[in-house]
């Protein structure tokens, strides 16, 4: 007769062999997907020109120069070296959001306290006081979800991961990342410029009601005001609007979908009143101003400028209670949110628990790379 303790360890094997298959297809997925030459988010295949150029734009990025050569000065020489890479690096697509997957760089776990302080001066300098207020919240809910689930080695706050690609630098291209469980920031910088996408951003759960840190929410505003968007759409709008009444599995854009292909659907902005459309504005910048508040205000010029072809599509209901996807999408920025269906915490489908979002620039642009293949053309770096 077999006793309980050979069931668990039956149980325990059966577990970590599946989870070992996963991992297996995750890597496999992934080589497969690195190995594709970049493109970028497109509507067709096509990338369109001239979106994007070299210019300065008068916020200066020595802060994050000066944080980010702090940080790489506080790390021994075993750790610099893992965690430095080439600026044009295929490192800088190699993230995931998911919790089981192997990454690079040094972790917050693995830090001194003044090395873990100095890697949190960096995302402080790079981002907003919103952003790095968001990034940490979501860092902490990955220890409610340790906490809830008793799975310490695969949650938690430390498990953070920072790399850095080429040399911090006032001119020449370089920049960081953050890789970890529903927090992904790819940090390009080439002068003044700054391109911070993609970012990744996600929780389960989205609130913590007990635990270290009881009381730390987010996504509160970038779900209230993507439905208040919905729910101020007239009939007529919504049936451009609404794609369906079933939420996705998931974002369409997430890991090693950098060459997906995303035709524009849903309701154009030209087709909004003042209101709606000052709505929509003030939900891109929910996004956007993640960002240093200089950049940010740069960036949203930027999407001004293409108003005309931006694009709100829904899915799922638009009741108070409702869970849903929502995308907006232009030649310059791609933005996805979405309910998703419960992991860590077992629920039956989509649940305002677990939120997906992430944010892209369309058209080469992720990553810095179209900046980077023209600053790339004008100077010769080795051949390159």
């Amino acid at each position: 007769m077999r006793t309980r303790s050979s069931y668990l360890v039956t149980i325990v094997v059966a577990v970590t062999f599946a989870a070992a298959l996963v991992a297996s297809a995750q890597r496999r997925s992934a080589a497969d997907a690195l190995a594709e030459p970049f493109v970028g988010v497109t509507t067709n295949g096509d990338v369109e020109s001239g979106l994007f150029e070299i210019s300065a734009t008068g916020v200066s990025t020595a802060p994050v120069v000066s944080a980010a050569r702090t940080f790489l000065d506080s790390l021994d020489e075993q750790q610099r070296a893992a965690t430095t890479f080439e600026a044009d690096s295929v490192e800088w697509r190699d993230w995931h959001n998911i919790h089981r997957y192997k990454r690079k760089g040094v972790a917050r776990w693995q830090m001194s306290a003044e090395q873990e302080a100095a890697a949190l001066d960096l995302l402080r300098a790079s981002l907003s006081a919103r952003g790095f207020a968001n990034a940490r919240d979501i860092m902490r809910l990955n220890q409610t979800i340790r906490e809830l689930t008793e799975r310490w080695d695969e949650y938690g706050e430390g498990l953070y991961h920072f790399t850095v690609m080429g040399t911090p630098s006032e001119g020449e291209p370089w920049g960081w990342q953050l890789d970890g469980h529903h927090l992904v920031v790819n940090y390009f910088v080439l002068g003044d410029q700054v391109v911070m996408t993609p970012t990744f951003m996600g929780s389960e759960p989205v609130a913590a009601e007990s635990g270290k840190y009881a009381g730390t929410r987010v996504f509160e505003h970038e779900e209230t005001k993507g439905l208040a968007l919905a729910q101020a759409l007239s009939a007529e709008q919504r049936l451009q609007a609404i794609l369906s009444d079933v939420v996705p599995r998931g974002i369409y854009t997430a890991a090693f979908r950098d060459n997906f292909e995303m035709r524009h659907e849903g309701i154009r902005a030209t087709d909004l009143d003042a209101a709606q459309t000052a709505m929509l504005l003030d939900l891109i910048n929910e996004y956007v101003g993640n960002m240093d508040e200089g950049h940010a205000a740069i960036k949203m010029m930027e999407v001004r400028e293409h108003l005309e072809r931006t694009y709100f599509a829904w899915m799922g209901s638009t009741a108070d209670d409702a869970v849903f996807y929502y995308r907006i999408h232009s030649p310059v920025i791609l933005i996805e949110f979405d309910h998703q269906g419960g992991v860590a915490l077992d629920t039956d489908g989509a649940t305002r628990n677990h939120i997906h979002t992430v944010v892209r620039t369309p058209n080469g642009n992720d990553y810095g790379k179209d900046l980077l293949r023209q600053h790339y053309e004008r100077v010769d770096h080795d051949g390159r």
